[in-house]
């Protein structure tokens, strides 16, 4: 949460810089609530981009939301469809890869999906007040402060802890390389092949360990 409070300032401040009402930019993190999405968003917004082409990028970037759904499913396909609905809302980068490594604990617990609610709730809450933050003090947050070096730094947090095989270290590792070299694809599909490619890799690896 200490990482995800300067991206969503970084979010509130962007969206304000790119002509979008205080009541929009709050919305969007109610209705999308999904960093890179709203950040690609706002930035289309300013620059006039038609609203169905911005749909459709937000679309492309939230594609990864996929895998997640992929990974997860298996542990909450028992669920009524209430709860699925919920935690489907809820699915994002931080609170998937909690959950997940709470789910794979096998130590036969039946309510985990408490605990999936408890970090979606709580990313939730801490995205909502943060793009807030973001939102009420504008521009006033000085540049040299580098609020957007945070976001890597969330995500290596993510990463580190779920490296325990040869698999998932070939996976990550793969996938990153994949997704560098692939960065000039358009509408950032690039970090979707790095992405299809870590998880190719990874499978045969598992397979031939």
């Amino acid at each position: 949460m200490i990482g995800v409070i300067p991206f969503g300032m970084i979010y509130g401040i962007l969206a304000i810089a790119a002509g979008l009402p205080p009541s929009a930019a709050q919305a969007m993190s109610c209705i999308i609530f999904a960093g890179s999405s709203q950040f690609v968003s706002a930035q289309l917004f300013g620059l006039g981009v038609p609203a169905i082409v911005n749909i459709f990028t937000i679309w492309v970037i939230n594609l990864r939301h996929g895998l997640y759904s992929a990974s997860i499913a298996p542990y909450i396909q028992k669920l009524p469809t209430r709860w699925k609905m919920i935690l489907t809302y809820l699915l994002t980068d931080e609170a998937y890869a909690v959950t997940i490594l709470h789910y794979q604990n096998q130590d036969g617990k039946q309510y985990k999906h408490w605990f999936y609610l408890g970090a979606g709730l709580t990313l939730w809450t801490t995205w909502q007040l943060s793009t807030a933050a973001g939102i009420f003090l504008g521009t006033t947050v000085p540049a040299s402060w580098s609020l957007d070096f945070t976001l890597a730094l969330i995500f290596i947090a993510l990463v580190i802890p779920s490296l325990k095989d040869k698999a998932s270290l070939a996976a990550a590792v793969t996938a990153g390389f994949a997704a560098v070299i692939l960065f000039s694809l358009p509408l950032k599909t690039g970090l979707l092949a790095g992405s299809l490619i870590g998880i190719i890799v990874g499978i045969l690896v598992e397979g031939n360990s």
